[in-house]
């Protein structure tokens, strides 16, 4: 058997089969980098990895919604095509990332009826909060985490369209009255010990959540001698606070601010942005490294609880501080005096407030950019992900095996 050893390494993992599957977004995403590098990452480390994919873009035309509107709880389609899957690669993990629309969670019960023990990341919080983000009229709204996820159909949460809220809530309910998440996933990775109390006062198994960061493999590279101004790096969408920090530079005139990403909100960011606000828009991940490296602070004023954005990992690996809101995942991770500072959410003037806090503090960008790159070091690196991923992958194995023998008894 694996086994941990004095050092917290995770030894005895044999090459292994992994089977990853995931439901990829429109629009690519920190989720869509996330697969990508860890099928990478397993690859490296001398597993059989193979990916299967389905894609958002598929869905397009009035006979395809209306498909996905029907069968989004469960899909008899897709449950024939993961046992075909399963049983070709004959894989001995069944990692699933996104799930949402197309995969639904028939791909969870027939990994069960093949035997192959599966593990959930969860990225987003979709299994209680019909929107994923916990967050309502800019806000955040924790009803349906322990009560009734009928809310998420009354508030309208997905889309702000009651028939494709309904959907959502009735693959949740679905999910919930067939136990598929205490029966079907034998490891759940949440990517911060906050969601996974969330998770847990959502009523998941507490003992199949393990807790494991995203992470990047990136080398650090030589950082400009002068850094200088601050950086954004995201989607252009409410609940990443781009207005509130649009609003706070109008009071800081003399710190250029350079915002990467793109989204329904930037129009009209442009249009009210101060001169020292320049847009660069959808920028590759060498070009933002590079921007990165230029950069004195990175300012992360998200409204919501976040994930665990692969910018703030991104940004610790080259040394840069985060300047980030108080909230959720993101208080856990950015650590004031350590590798960056904290600020109010949706508070232009509390943005204001640290910003010249950083910049007034003599000595505090080199002492927080060492912070960083040693945060980096000490929790973010490929190497350190990829003995916390075997860990876990062992754990569902052996898992699998325990229910097995409690069903015999």
């Amino acid at each position: 058997m694996p086994h941990e050893t004095d050092d917290g390494a995770w030894q005895g993992i044999h090459p292994m089969k992994i089977l990853i599957l995931h439901n990829e977004y429109q629009q690519r995403g920190g989720e869509d980098a996330v697969v990508a590098a860890e099928e990478a990452l397993l690859f490296e480390r001398g597993h059989e990895v193979r990916v299967a994919q389905a894609h958002n873009n598929d869905i397009s035309g009035f006979v395809s919604k209306a498909t996905v509107f029907a069968t989004v709880a469960y899909s008899r389609g897709r449950y024939l095509w993961a046992k075909e899957l399963l049983a070709g690669f004959r894989p001995d993990i069944l990692h699933i990332h996104n799930f949402f629309p197309l995969l639904t969670p028939a791909v969870h019960h027939a990994a069960t009826d093949m035997g192959v023990p599966v593990v959930q990341t969860l990225h987003n919080f979709r299994l209680t909060c019909a929107n994923a983000l916990l967050l309502r009229d800019g806000h955040v709204c924790e009803k349906c985490v322990g009560g009734s996820k009928l809310w998420g159909a009354y508030h309208r949460c997905y889309r702000a369209s009651l028939p494709a809220s309904l959907a959502v809530v009735h693959m949740q309910l679905r999910a919930q009255r067939s136990q598929t998440w205490k029966r079907h996933v034998h490891r759940f990775i949440a990517l911060t010990e906050f969601a996974r109390g969330k998770f847990i006062a959502a009523g998941l198994p507490g003992d199949r959540i393990s807790v494991k960061p995203n992470f990047v493999s990136a080398a650090h590279r030589d950082v400009a001698k002068m850094r200088a101004g601050a950086l954004f790096v995201g989607r252009l969408s409410p609940e990443k606070g781009v207005t509130p920090l649009i609003d706070a530079w109008h009071s800081l005139p003399d710190i250029p601010l350079t915002v990467i990403g793109d989204g329904p909100e930037r129009p009209r960011l442009a249009a009210t942005a101060p001169p020292n606000v320049r847009f660069l828009g959808q920028m590759n991940a060498s070009a933002v490294r590079e921007e990165m490296a230029r950069a004195e602070f990175l300012v992360m004023p998200s409204i919501w609880y976040e994930g665990f954005p692969m910018t703030v990992v991104e940004a610790f690996s080259q040394g840069l501080p985060v300047l980030a809101s108080r909230i959720g995942a993101l208080e856990e991770i950015v650590l004031p005096d350590v590798n960056g500072g904290h600020f109010e959410p949706s508070n232009p003037m509390s943005i204001v407030g640290a910003v010249n806090a950083f910049r007034a503090n003599a000595g505090a960008g080199s002492r927080l950019e060492a912070g960083a790159r040693r945060t980096y070091q000490d929790c973010y690196t490929g190497e350190r992900n990829a003995v916390q991923l075997e860990k876990i992958y062992a754990e569902a194995i052996e898992q699998i095996g325990q229910d097995r023998a409690a069903n015999w008894v």
